[in-house]
């Protein structure tokens, strides 16, 4: 398996070919344009094919609310995959990381050596099979916020992304601030989808941008999510990064 089909029809019109297995996949957009969403529809194929998540969802505070969010979205319940998921969830008030059980480990995730330690760590607890073990982060743009970290833990994401030859990484980023950063991301990025919203009511888009590191030229294509859900997944988040913002200001 090279590559994966979603078995999403409106994915796999868009892309036919699958998402590439062991590329770097960046969703780029601005700020509450549903980005985490696409990804998690990403997710959910990968698990009903076989393969491990990874979550590193940096705008929650707890899994619950991925274990919602995704219900809402997909309607795949997480935990009937639990074996094969692992959450690494943001602790800036430790130096290092906790694994607090097999399926949650607690990390101070804007040092760039806990980044890296807690993804072999966790990649070396899943099952490596099917299309393998993929690395989801959303809102992984609020890392670059932290005054003593910011700009270390960018370097280390960009070398993620450069050295990358055995891992899937789906990554989840704003437009809205630190724009020069993402710019960087999106060109090493060997996918790219870019997506927005638009409102009354409330609709999400995406468009392909790159497959393969070559540029592609998707239609633009609406996200088959109510608007009723969007908004609920929108305010759940919101509310969520106003308390992981300000954690991550004080690093």
């Amino acid at each position: 398996m090279k590559s994966l089909r979603t078995g999403i029809c409106w994915i796999d019109d868009v892309i036919p070919e699958g998402l590439p297995l062991k590329s770097v996949t960046v969703i780029t957009g601005p700020g509450g344009s549903g980005k985490p969403l696409i990804g998690e529809v990403f997710v959910t194929a990968w698990l009903r094919n076989g393969g491990s998540v990874i979550f590193m969802s940096l705008q929650y505070p707890g899994s619950e609310f991925i274990t919602e969010s995704i219900k809402s979205v997909t309607g795949l319940n997480i935990q009937d995959y639990k074996e094969k998921i692992i959450f690494l969830q943001l602790d800036t008030g430790i130096s290092g990381y906790q694994e607090m059980n097999k399926h949650l480990i607690r990390a101070n995730l804007v040092k760039p050596e806990v980044w890296e330690g807690v993804l072999n760590l966790a990649s070396e607890k899943l099952p490596d099979e099917g299309p393998g073990i993929l690395f989801f982060c959303s809102a992984l743009n609020l890392l670059l916020f932290s005054p003593t970290y910011g700009d270390v833990i960018f370097e280390k994401i960009k070398s993620t992304i450069e050295l990358n030859t055995n891992r899937t990484y789906l990554f989840s980023v704003s437009t809205s601030a630190k724009a020069e950063e993402i710019s960087q991301l999106e060109k090493l990025a060997d996918n790219l989808i870019f997506s927005h919203s638009k409102k009354d009511p409330f609709r999400l888009f995406m468009k392909v941008l790159k497959i393969g590191g070559v540029p592609y030229d998707s239609p633009e294509t609406q996200v088959p999510i109510s608007p009723d859900i969007l908004s609920h997944i929108k305010e759940m988040a919101n509310h969520s990064r106003s308390k992981v913002l300000p954690a991550i200001l004080k690093t």
